[in-house]
């Protein structure tokens, strides 16, 4: 059957009364651009300034949209969606280092993640960025395709061998990988190193996923290179099909360097490539594994029917559906409901270190349209269904 995204009974089944209470809090203050702005530059200010505010924080928006500090917490919120039927992407949320050893130190994390996963029973992802295990000016020198100075070769040669030693713990402990999509302007190595990945463990199931941002106007065409590159080398493509995270910041930056911007014209364009990408999947589900990255309820609920429309089993394990841990309950428990696989993205550390993450969570409730008010609406919902 199809998932109904208006039952809130099944969406917020997981929730109590008064984490929902704290859910219509939070979501009616992010309704208000004027005031999450302000919020986001008085946290800002705050920390900078070492003012005692985690607290604040963590009471906040933190325990709304992360698992936890470390990844034992992580396990345990895990262990509560896992109950409903809902996997979970351990994502250790740490960003912006900018040092060898910050590097380095990532490796042991990651593994240790893999390793606890593959001791759950609902953890089967952990996502990472390649910024996390390389300086962001390497991966743009590389992407411009600059000759590189024998330390930098050696550096992206340590970059690679730290990504590797990752995905092998994957790929020994059965657990799937999510490489994040970056910026446009670095995005060409984090390709070319997600391939090199894919094309070493990706036999005979997908283990590393690349990202597709299909608000970029080339990425449905480079989806479809990208598996006829796996089909030829002999490897299952692991495609991970999101809108995109950097839309702005991609075209103030075109518009200042005059060069064209790799954005969509409009959200219409972006709806038709990404609906497009997934039907593609779909039809090559022989040679890849799909994961469906979107909050948006029409491109989930028109993959579902594609899926039920053409005799997909809807427990197939080459199909996934995921939404961020804190948002769109109401697609993750329905299609969960429904037999679906999902999976919540649940980042998880030090709260000081997550609060780039939190900023970008408050930011795009408050900028994408309709996105707090639909929230908003289905929490309120649930509470008036519930009488409290």
């Amino acid at each position: 059957m199809l998932p109904e995204f208006d039952n809130t009974e099944v969406a917020f089944q997981y929730r109590s009364n008064k984490e929902l209470k704290h859910a219509r809090f939070l979501f009616s203050s992010m309704s208000s651009p004027m005031l999450t702005n302000i919020g986001i530059k008085m946290t800002k200010l705050a920390l900078s300034m070492h003012l005692p505010v985690k607290a604040i924080i963590k009471s906040t928006l933190f325990d709304h949209f992360c698992g936890g500090e470390t990844m034992e917490d992580a396990a345990k919120t895990a262990a509560v969606i896992g109950k409903y039927g809902i996997n979970t992407i351990l994502d250790y949320g740490v960003e912006g280092k900018e040092s060898e050893e910050d590097f380095d130190k990532a490796v042991p994390e990651f593994i240790k993640a893999i390793q606890y996963a593959a001791s759950g029973k609902n953890i089967p992802f952990i996502s990472l960025k390649i910024t996390g295990f390389a300086y962001f000016s390497l991966l743009e020198k590389i992407h411009s395709a600059a000759p590189l100075t024998k330390d930098e070769e050696a550096a992206w040669q340590r970059v690679y061998n730290r990504i590797d030693q990752v995905c092998k713990a994957a790929s020994d402990n059965n657990i799937m990988v999510l490489v994040d999509a970056e910026e446009s302007w670095i995005q060409l190595p984090v390709d070319d190193l997600t391939d090199k990945m894919m094309a070493r463990y990706n036999k005979p199931k997908a283990i590393v996923f690349n990202t597709f941002q299909l608000y970029r106007h080339d990425r449905l065409v480079f989806l479809q290179q990208s598996y006829e590159t796996a089909k030829k080398q002999g490897y299952q493509l692991g495609a991970k099909l999101v809108r995109g995270a950097y839309m702005e910041k991609e075209r103030n930056r075109a518009a200042e360097k005059g060069y064209p911007s790799p954005i969509q014209p409009n959200k219409e364009a972006t709806d038709k490539d990404y609906d497009e990408a997934v039907h593609f999947c779909m039809q090559h589900l022989d040679g890849l594994s799909l994961f469906i990255g979107t909050h948006n309820e029409t491109s989930c609920l028109k993959a579902a029917k594609y899926m039920l429309d053409r005799n997909i089993p809807v427990n197939t394990e080459k199909v996934f559906f995921s939404q961020l841990y804190g948002m769109s309950d109401n697609i993750s428990f329905n299609l969960s409901h429904e037999g679906y696989h999902v999976a919540k993205y649940l980042p998880y550390g030090p709260v000081n270190d997550v609060i780039p993450y939190l900023m970008r969570r408050a930011q795009e409730n408050t900028s994408v349209a309709g996105q707090t008010g639909r929230e908003l609406s289905l929490i309120k919902k649930e509470i008036k269904r519930r009488g409290i």
